[in-house]
């Protein structure tokens, strides 16, 4: 139940970043379908997130020290670039228009994000 609700709450956290953003779109003809691929890219946000960003950080960690912390906006960026771009393979209408947006997407989405996590109850 957990894990649906913050597949949800990522997806609402996509949803603000396209609405606040003119470079990350998704390209649906339909409420459904608009809300089905949010849901889809929440999924494959959230698989990078558990699978891709956990060895990226290690790599990057001597960077991420030296920049105190700053270089997580653009592991964050990258993230979701990676996102877009493993959407467009699986024919997912979902973009974003290059790095600047990314970055600013990822702070967006994870504001929004760590918002949702206040109300979403955990396991604890």
């Amino acid at each position: 139940m957990i894990f649906i609700l913050r597949t949800l709450a990522a997806a609402v956290a996509l949803w603000v970043a396209t609405q606040l953003l003119d470079g990350i779109t998704v390209n649906t003809d339909t409420t459904a379908k608009y809300w089905g691929t949010l849901l889809v890219v929440a999924l494959i946000f959230g698989l990078i997130n558990a699978i891709v960003k956990p060895i990226v950080k290690m790599l990057g960690c001597a960077v991420i020290v030296l920049t105190l912390g700053l270089f997580l906006l653009v592991i964050n960026a990258a993230m979701l670039l990676l996102t877009s771009w493993i959407a467009g393979q699986l024919d997912v209408p979902f973009h974003v228009d290059g790095f600047v947006t990314a970055l600013i997407g990822s702070v967006i989405i994870s504001v929004v994000s760590w918002l949702l996590g206040l109300i979403i109850p955990d396991n604890d």
